[in-house]
């Protein structure tokens, strides 16, 4: 990047700015600039030789982090950023002019999905000089970035008792305990009227399983209504829950509200049973572990136009170094990948792979299609007034927080992932339901861009959130961790990611995310609903 933000007095139109200087060009390939601050109308930009030393006069305010025409684009042309398709021109678009929802749409057009021919050997850091981090490491191997007893409903109907278990546990009453980290209550809005053994039914039970056997909780209760779909002794048959004792499987502690006579018996019962647990659960201490024992969960919300150009690059470059260190990182929200899959499909390491992962999208099309929905419904209206202007565009900026690495594997909604390196999983759009099952399916931490300003934290991962520019990071200091928007003041994107990833090691080592310091992160937890409400 060259110089920082130009500043505009009055509104007033620059005359004679480089397009260097006011715009950040993507790729040689590019039919659009990105605006790096407010164009007036009437701003006369100068374009270098490889856009032909013209002049482009700005035709009508351009905001900051949206789109200028380099050339003119005619009706039905395609219209490139990142060097890739974004859109089609939906009326003949002049230099200069402002690139939006006005003139700029969706239509379907050919993907190569090219299985493979971009996968590229890694280059792994050797064992020995591997960083590390202060984690918890379970009898099974696996190490967890934070230690919580979870209280997990089966139902709605358990949710207010679950979350009254969990409320008595004050960081007072949990100060003889220092290396646990919460009692966290896990609930959510189904459970009932499912149909048994059905994909909502199935959905939540794999969901709530992998939040019982993650690797940041080190023990937890189940509590039930008795009456609903959802059957506690259901979900532990059906997922093995519990512990081996004596070469049998014992059941994790769990509580029926019918058959403990009420929500205050229950209540009773659950602050016992969490009791009984925190010895157990202190015993385990923080010992230096390496960094291939984690496993980042790669999310974005509230993006805009610089998604695509600061922070998710940026935790490109961090997932890269991890996989490159034997760590794992996985990227989700399929409807978000959607005219983009291609780039994924290109590093898939088998066709399989490549495959299943397209299986997902055309899933996702005739899902859509069945409800009366349009994918490119995606981008919200805080995306488009930050500069994302359809699907296309939008889910090219979020690939780029899968990096280059390899894609090892690609893999359904909350199922556990067992590959190492980067990895893919389906999910809807939403981040919290998205987040959900990517910590459900294994995930440790949470890399989380945002352009607009998300809030987002979730427990048990801890979440790391980026900001896409120094607006958003300074005006909300108090919820960003990193502001990757000093990439548009020249800062490199290599220096951001060194800063990103030593954070990732602080906080995997205990050190609360601007998040958890606020307490967020119980009431994101949102399994995935189909939808299917008897």
């Amino acid at each position: 990047m060259s110089s920082g933000p130009i500043t505009f007095l009055d509104n007033r139109p620059l005359q004679a700015a480089t397009l260097a200087d006011v715009t950040v060009l993507l790729h040689p390939r590019d039919d659009i600039a990105i605006a790096k601050t407010h164009l007036p109308s009437g701003t006369v930009i100068m374009a270098p030789a490889e856009q032909g030393q013209r002049e482009l006069r700005v035709r009508k305010l351009i905001p900051s982090g949206h789109k200028l025409a380099l050339r003119e684009i005619a009706v039905g042309e395609a219209v490139r950023r990142y060097g890739q398709v974004i859109g089609f021109a939906t009326q003949t678009i002049a230099p200069g002019e402002h690139v939006h929802s006005h003139n700029l749409g969706v239509q379907d057009f050919a993907r190569d999905y090219a299985f493979g021919v971009d996968v590229q050997e890694v280059a792994y850091v050797p064992a020995a000089e591997r960083r590390s981090f202060m984690g918890y490491r379970r009898a099974d191997g696996r190490v967890g970035t934070r230690n919580y007893i979870s209280v997990i409903s089966s139902v709605n109907c358990s949710a207010h008792t679950c979350r009254e278990i969990a409320r008595a546990f004050t960081p007072e009453r949990l100060a003889p305990y220092p290396n646990v980290d919460g009692v966290i209550a896990l609930t959510h809005l189904s459970g009932c009227a499912n149909r048994i053994n059905g994909p909502d039914y199935v959905l939540l039970q794999r969901t709530l399983a992998g939040m019982a056997r993650h690797v940041n909780v080190g023990a937890y209760v189940v509590i039930g209504l008795g009456c609903e779909a959802n059957q506690v002794s259901d979900l532990i048959d059906n997922y093995a829950l519990g512990r081996q004792s004596s070469g049998r499987r014992q059941a994790p502690p769990h509580l029926v509200i019918q058959g403990e006579g009420g929500i205050r018996k229950t209540i009773q019962g659950g602050i016992t049973a969490v009791e009984q647990l925190l010895p157990e659960v202190n015993a385990i201490e923080r010992t230096p572990q390496p960094i291939s024992e984690l496993m980042l969960a790669l999310q974005c919300g509230g993006s805009d136009g610089w998604s695509g150009v600061t922070a998710n690059p940026i935790v490109g470059l961090v997932a890269d170094e991890l996989v490159r260190q034997g760590g794992s990182a996985v990227l989700a929200e399929t409807p978000e990948i959607y005219g983009a899959e291609h780039l994924l499909t290109r590093r898939a390491i088998s066709r399989e792979v490549g495959e299943k992962l397209v299986a997902q999208v055309r899933w996702w099309e005739r899902h859509a299609a069945m409800h009366g929905m349009e994918i490119d419904n995606n981008p919200s209206p805080g995306n488009k007034a930050g500069g994302l202007t359809t699907i296309f565009e939008k889910s090219l900026g979020a690939v780029a927080k899968g990096g280059s690495m390899p894609l090892v594997g690609v893999y359904d909604y909350a199922e556990a992932v067992t590959t190492r390196g980067f990895a893919f999983m389906d999910s809807p759009g939403y981040d919290p339901v998205s987040v959900t099952g990517q910590v459900a399916s294994g995930c440790n931490l949470v890399l989380f861009t945002t352009g607009r300003g998300s809030v987002f934290g979730f427990k048990p991962a801890p979440s790391i959130k980026i900001s896409t520019n120094s607006m958003t990071y300074e005006g909300m200091i108090d919820d960003m961790d990193v502001n990757a928007g000093k990439v548009l003041d020249g800062v490199s994107l290599e220096e951001v990611a060194a800063e990103l990833l030593d954070l990732v090691v602080t906080v995997a080592s205990g050190q609360p995310s601007k998040s958890e310091e606020q307490g967020i992160g119980e009431a994101e937890f949102n399994p995935w609903n189909l939808g299917g409400t008897l």
